[in-house]
């Protein structure tokens, strides 16, 4: 079909200016993505398909449409779209990672000065017909110290606007380096020494197994008492019993959310609170950030139907992929995922093998698919195939692709294997097995392991001795964590060991702590591949 003739079919309603954006050179078909009947009717003969978060991109509807090329996602989040199904199909996956930074950046500023100047609480008492000026004395930003948690894109805009107050801004992210941090303004520190110096604190860290529960009760003890807490990026980072009790008791002075750990949310007892400023996810929620949403994916559309380079595509860049080299795209990228989960810190250097026989293919896609999993928990901004070398650069992580067409052990095999800052290594490799290209991980650290890497996996390095793994299965069991596969591998008798396991629900960070302080591991790492 000719470019001129493709089809693409918007499943919800989008600016005017969206559709403008795309052009004459399109048969463009609405449908309402909500009525399931309809829209996989109409999908089948879509070239491309334009959606927000009600319409499910799921393998029911990349079956239904064989000719798609590419699902637009005018947002951010990318929950109702199976990426892996996507890229397995050979459909490009695209959204708007950057179309609601801005907003987001600004709603925690909103926040910040709402919650230090008692703007909810007085607008209450107003409309209640009580001129109480005296009772919502409040404080200023001018010369205070804030401290930012998570300086990705979003971190630095918030950043940047708060130093335009006339604030000293410091700011806590394991995985940004000083320099980078200095660049824009920011002193690095971490998160005990924000703690004990920021005045303010703005959280822009993505949800992941480490973040979740970041700021709890122990922190918040350990804070200014008045501190004025923001938390505009994903519920469950600030625990909120912990942060409840601290507001109560004055342990801290105030807190500005637009985020909670389950949404919607309607009923939490901080919405009781004068000292607290709620918002029910408002972030993205502006004319702007819907329209460079939209205009974004237009643009996409385009460049994707026509064959060339699209900045914003999540899972692919676009061009012949080899059907042998697809299946291993899902699997490198939570090779990435791992790598970086078992590292606990971005490495600074890092090489993609690719050994057997994909080697004497165009394996690229498998470096960015690396890197895509390397950095996607460890920054707030959507990680896309294209973004991720930037995020690299950024981070100072210097990467290498290194290919061979021999693979003594496996028909094919891709091992990331990297340097951390302190210099040590650290190694992951896996592989896929059978017709049904089951994956498998083969290789941590440079221990041989045989496991399917589950969505919740748990690694511990520890001297060989008798008992261990008896004390993992019993720690584990007392928690009511169920393990569904384990490997003991080890260097030589009563030398170094590693355990790896698969479990069928995430461990916690204390039961993580148990397991290492009985084991007197080297090291324990949790990674949750969700």
């Amino acid at each position: 079909m000719s470019l001129e003739r493709a089809v693409v079919l918007i499943a919800e309603e989008l600016s005017p200016a969206t559709v403008e954006a795309l052009g004459p050179d399109f048969d463009i078909r609405h449908v309402d993505g909500t009525d399931r009947v309809a829209f996989l009717t109409a999908v089948a003969d879509a070239d491309a398909v334009l959606v927000r978060s009600a319409t499910r991109i799921d393998i029911e509807a990349l079956e239904a449409g064989r000719r798609l090329r590419v699902v637009a996602r005018a947002g951010v989040g990318l929950d109702n779209v199976d990426v892996r199904a996507a890229t397995q199909h050979g459909v490009m996956v695209v959204n708007a990672p950057t179309s609601n930074i801005v907003s987001a950046a600004e709603l925690a500023v909103a926040l910040m000065l709402a919650a230090a100047r008692h703007v909810s609480p007085a607008h209450a008492a107003l409309r209640a017909g009580q001129w109480r000026r005296s009772a919502f004395t409040g404080i200023e930003l001018y010369e205070k110290t804030v401290g930012i948690v998570g300086l990705g894109r979003i971190g630095v805009l918030v950043a940047q606007r708060l130093a335009a107050f006339g604030m000293t801004v410091i700011a806590y992210d394991p995985y940004v380096q000083a320099g980078r941090a200095a660049q824009a303004g920011v002193r690095l520190v971490d998160l005990d020494t924000l703690l004990a110096e920021a005045d303010f604190m703005s959280v822009h860290l993505p949800k992941t197994p480490e973040t979740v529960g970041l700021i709890g009760a122990d922190e918040l003890a350990r804070a200014k008492p008045e501190l004025v807490l923001v938390n505009a990026a994903r519920g469950g980072i600030v625990d909120e019993e912990a942060l409840y009790d601290a507001l109560v008791s004055g342990q801290i002075t105030a807190a500005g959310l637009d985020v909670f750990a389950s949404e919607p949310c309607t009923d939490s007892p901080l919405f009781e609170l004068d000292n607290v400023v709620a918002t029910p996810h408002l972030g993205a929620s502006t004319d702007e950030a819907q329209e460079k949403a939209g205009l974004a994916v237009a643009r996409s559309v385009r460049l994707a139907l026509a064959g060339e380079l699209v900045p914003d595509a999540v899972n692919v860049q676009g061009g012949v992929i080899a059907e042998e080299v697809r299946p291993g795209i899902p699997l490198t990228e939570k090779l990435g995922r791992i790598f970086t989960g078992v590292a606990g810190e971005v490495a600074q250097q890092i090489d993609v093998e690719v050994r057997g026989e994909i080697g004497n293919l165009d394996v690229k896609v498998l470096e960015l698919a690396a890197l895509k999993g390397v950095f996607t928990d460890v920054v707030e901004e959507t990680v896309s195939y294209v973004n991720a070398p930037l995020l690299a650069l950024e981070r100072g992580t210097s990467v290498r692709l290194v290919t061979d067409s021999e693979s003594p052990d496996h028909r094919n095999l891709i091992t990331l294997r990297g340097t951390l800052a302190d210099g040590s290594q650290v190694s992951v490799g896996g592989t896929l097995i059978g017709i049904a290209h089951r994956e498998r991980l083969v290789e941590v650290n440079g221990y041989d392991i045989d496991l399917e890497p589950t969505t919740h996996l748990a690694f511990f390095s520890y001297r060989d001795r008798p008992g261990m793994v008896g004390t993992v299965g019993r720690i584990l069991g007392e928690a009511g964590v169920n393990i569904a596969g384990m490997q003991v591998s080890r260097d030589a008798l009563g030398g170094e060991a590693l355990v790896a396991l698969s479990v069928d629900t995430a461990i916690s960070a204390e039961v993580l702590a148990e397991i290492e302080s009985a084991m007197n591991a080297h090291a324990a790492r949790a990674v949750d591949l969700t």
